[in-house]
C-alpha cells in the first residue's frame, strides 16, 4: 500500500500546511516524524517536506518523497537511536502506542526531546512530553494552528495562564540552576503562595502575569497574620547571579540570568584547563553561579589565544545547549579609558594599557568611565543597583600548568540572551481569527513579545499564550511601537508587531524598516513580513466583486501626507476611472476631507456611481451600507469605515457591487 491511497482528509491536511512558515520551527529542529499507516504518513508528509526533516515509516508504507525513509528495525529499537539525536519527535499514532514506545527512553525532562502526537483524523494535536523545557507545548500550538486542529495542553501552567516555572527564563537566555523543580511546580499548580526573589535579570515577565497569580515578590514580613491567613510561601524562586545550595526537597529553585562578564588577562600559551580552573575557583570563592556567565572579555591581542578560544567554544555544564560563550576583544586604546581599582604599570608597559581583566570586564558589561565616575555606556539600560565591578582582578596559577590567568568580574544591568533577535511584522487582516493566515497566527502565538495598537491586541487575544510579553500602545504611538520592537529584538527576543489588514499597506512594516535604516541596520535582527488580508480586500469580499478591474487605495489622513498631495492623487484616480478605496475617510477632528473627495469624484463620475461603505469588516460590530456618489455624505462615516467608489461600469445587482471585467463582451 502507498500513501497516495489515503483519503481526502489527508489531502485537506496537505493543503492546509502549504502556508506553513519554516522559520517558525527553527528552535524545534532537528525534528523527526514517525507514522505507521498510509494516512498517518500523509498527515505528516508535507510538514516534513517543508521543514526538510525526515518522516520515518515502515516498509509497508511507500512513497517517492525524498523526506520519507523506511526504518528496518523494530520501531522501539529505531526510536531509541533517534531519541538523543532529535530536539522534537512528531508522531501520527495512537497516544497509547506512543506512551509505550517512549516510556523506556524517558530520562530527564531537561534533556528529553519534545514529543507531540497528531491523531489520524487531524482533529487534535497533543503535547505529550517536554511541554515546557522541550517546547512541546509551543510546537503543539504551531502545528494545531497550521492544520486547524485543537491543541491539547495538559500542564497546570496553561490552565492558570502562567509561564512554566521551569521555562520562565528561556526567552531571556537564563541558565536553569539547582533546586526542587518538581516541588515548586506543584506548589504553583496548587496556587500556593510562592516567593520570588529576583536580584538580577529582566523583570518584564512580572508585569505580564495574569491578575490572580500566587507569586509574592521580595521579602514580605512573615508576621503571625501572614501565617494565619495562609500567605506564608510554601516555595521559593531565586533569580540571581549567586550560587545557592538548597537542601533536598526544599521547594526552592534558582534561575541564573547571564549578567556576569569575565575579564581575562593571560600569558601567551595559557591552557584552556587553567582558564577553566581559575574561573571555577574565583566563582566558588565569591559564591557566584557559573551559569550566570554572559561571556569573556579581553584585549584584542588575545583574540587568537588558543586556550581562550577553546574555553569559549567548549564552555561546560551550565551554559545553554549549542551556545558557545561570546569572546569580546577590546583595543588597548579603549581599555586605557576605563578607570580601574588596581591598574598595573607592568601590564601597561607590556600591552599598552594599565588594565586588561578589569577594564575589559567593565566595557563588556556596558560600563564606561567619565572622569572619576563609572557609568553605563547605553543610557537605555536600567541603572545598576550594585558596584559594576563585582570582583577586582585575581591572579591564578597552577603548578604543572603553563601560564597564568588574571580574572575580574563585572555585572551588567541587562542579561546577555545569547539569541539572535527576530522582528516579525504581522498583518492580522480584519481581525477575525478565521481571516488571519495560519502563518500569521503561528507567528503571533510563538513570539516572545507581541506589540500593537490596543484594539488589535484585543482582537488576537485568543491566540496569545501564557508567558508572552504583550505591550499595547495607543493609536498615535506608531513610532514608539517600532522603536520598542527594535529595542527588544536587538536584545535577542522574537517580537511580533501586529497591524490590521496587511502590515505592509498603511501598516507598521514600513515604519519599522525605516527606523532600522535610520539605525544603520546590517541584517540583525532578522526581519520577516507575514501578509494579511487588507481592508480593501475585506471590504470588497463583503460587498460582491467590485475590484474586477483596475483599482487603487488612497488614505485621506493628512497626518503624514500633505493634503495637497492627497488631492492630486484623488483627482488622478477619478480621472483615470479607477475603482477607488478611501482609507481613514473621516475622524472626530478631520471632517472636511471626505466632502472634498466626493466633489472631486463628482467632476469625473456619474452621480449614481455605486459606493459601498463597510465598517469593521468581519468583526462583531460590522456594518455594510450601499449608497451612491451623490448621497455619500448622508451616511455615517468614521475612521473604521472603508469607502469603496465604483468606476463608470460598476453596477449593483441583488445587493452585490459588481465591476465587469469584460469577459462576457470579449470578441463580440
Amino acid at each position: 500500500m502507498t500513501i497516495t491511497d489515503s483519503n481526502r482528509a489527508g489531502q485537506d491536511f496537505q493543503c492546509s500546511l502549504q502556508s506553513l512558515e519554516p522559520s517558525l520551527f527553527e528552535e524545534f529542529l532537528p525534528l523527526a516524524a514517525i507514522a505507521t499507516t498510509p494516512l498517518g504518513a500523509k498527515r505528516l508528509q508535507v510538514l516534513t517536506e517543508l521543514l526538510q526533516t525526515t518522516l520515518w515509516v515502515p516498509a509497508s508504507v511507500t512513497s517517492e518523497s525524498p523526506c520519507i525513509q523506511v526504518y528496518q528495525k523494530p520501531l522501539q529499537d529505531h526510536l531509541a537511536q533517534l531519541w538523543d539525536q532529535q530536539k522534537s519527535l512528531v508522531f501520527c499514532l495512537t497516544t497509547g502506542a506512543v506512551v509505550r514506545l517512549i516510556a523506556p527512553l524517558l530520562q530527564n525532562k531537561e534533556t528529553d526531546p519534545a514529543v507531540v502526537v497528531v491523531d489520524e483524523a487531524g482533529k487534535f494535536v497533543i503535547s505529550l512530553c517536554g511541554g515546557h523545557q522541550g517546547g512541546a507545548d509551543r510546537l503543539t500550538q504551531l502545528i494545531a494552528l497550521q492544520i486547524g486542529a485543537t491543541p491539547v495542553l495538559t500542564g497546570a501552567s496553561n490552565r492558570l495562564g502562567l509561564p512554566g516555572i521551569d521555562a520562565l527564563g528561556l526567552p531571556y537566555g537564563w541558565t536553569k540552576g539547582e533546586g526542587d523543580w518538581t516541588g515548586v511546580s506543584a506548589a504553583i499548580a496548587r496556587q500556593d503562595p510562592v516567593q520570588v526573589i529576583q536580584e538580577t535579570g529582566s523583570t518584564l515577565w512580572q508585569s505580564h502575569l495574569p491578575k490572580h497569580h500566587s507569586f509574592q515578590f521580595g521579602f514580605p514580613e512573615f508576621t503571625a497574620t501572614v501565617r494565619e491567613e495562609g500567605l506564608e510561601p510554601t516555595a521559593r524562586v531565586w533569580i540571581s547571579a549567586i550560587q545557592r545550595r538548597f537542601a533536598p526537597d526544599s521547594s526552592k529553585v534558582q534561575w541564573h540570568p547571564r549578567v556576569l562578564w569575565v575579564g581575562i588577562g593571560c600569558e601567551r600559551g595559557t591552557s584552556k584547563a587553567l582558564i577553566e580552573q581559575a574561573i571555577q575557583e574565583v566563582f566558588a570563592a565569591h559564591h557566584l553561579a557559573e551559569g550566570a556567565i554572559a561571556g569573556i572579555a579581553t584585549i584584542d591581542l588575545k583574540a587568537d589565544e588558543a586556550g581562550l578560544l577553546d574555553f569559549c567554544r567548549d564552555w561546560p555544564r551550565q551554559a545553554p545547549k549549542d551556545r558557545a560563550l561570546p569572546l569580546k576583544c577590546f583595543s588597548a586604546e579603549d581599555l586605557r579609558t576605563v578607570s580601574v581599582p588596581t591598574p598595573s604599570d607592568v601590564v601597561e608597559a607590556e600591552v599598552g594599557t594599565p588594565s586588561v581583566a578589569e577594564a575589559a570586564a567593565l566595557l563588556a558589561a556596558n560600563f564606561v568611565t567619565n572622569g572619576a565616575e563609572t557609568k553605563l555606556l547605553d543610557p537605555n539600560l536600567p541603572s545598576a543597583p550594585h558596584p559594576p565591578l563585582l570582583i577586582p582582578k585575581q591572579i591564578v596559577r597552577q603548578a604543572g600548568q603553563p601560564g597564568a590567568v588574571t580574572i575580574a568580574v563585572a555585572q551588567s544591568p541587562q542579561e546577555y540572551t545569547g539569541r539572535t533577535g527576530k522582528l516579525w511584522l504581522v498583518g492580522i487582516g480584519p481581525g477575525e481569527l478565521a481571516q488571519i493566515t495560519p502563518a500569521a497566527q503561528s507567528a503571533i502565538a510563538h513570539a516572545d513579545v507581541v506589540i500593537g495598537y490596543s484594539l488589535y491586541v484585543d482582537l488576537v487575544a485568543p491566540i496569545l499564550r501564557p508567558g508572552q510579553i504583550v505591550e499595547a500602545l495607543p493609536i498615535t504611538q506608531e513610532r514608539q511601537r517600532a522603536e520598542r520592537a527594535i529595542q527588544l529584538a536587538n536584545w535577542g527576543l522574537t517580537v511580533a508587531v501586529i497591524s490590521s489588514g496587511d502590515c505592509g499597506i498603511y501598516g507598521m512594516a514600513g515604519l519599522v524598516l525605516e527606523e532600522l535604516r535610520a539605525q544603520e541596520w546590517t541584517g540583525t535582527p532578522d526581519v520577516q513580513v507575514f501578509p494579511g488580508i487588507t481592508a480593501l480586500q475585506a471590504t470588497a469580499a463583503r460587498v460582491g466583486a467590485p475590484l474586477m478591474h483596475d483599482f487603487c487605495a488612497i488614505s485621506l489622513s493628512d497626518l503624514l501626507t500633505p493634503w495637497e498631495v492627497i488631492e492630486k492623487r484623488l483627482t488622478a484616480a477619478a480621472q483615470a476611472d479607477f475603482v477607488t478605496a478611501l482609507y481613514n475617510p473621516k475622524s472626530q477632528t478631520r471632517t472636511g476631507q471626505i466632502a472634498i473627495a466626493q466633489q472631486i469624484f463628482l467632476q469625473h463620475r456619474d452621480r449614481a456611481t455605486p459606493v459601498a461603505l463597510v465598517r469593521s469588516a468581519y468583526r462583531p460590530d460590522e456594518e455594510i451600507r450601499f449608497t451612491t456618489l451623490e448621497k455619500l455624505l448622508d451616511e455615517p462615516i468614521d475612521m473604521l469605515t472603508t469607502v469603496l467608489i465604483g468606476n463608470q461600469s460598476t453596477q449593483m445587482y441583488c445587493d452585490r457591487m459588481i465591476t465587469p471585467r469584460g469577459y462576457l463582451g470579449f470578441g463580440r
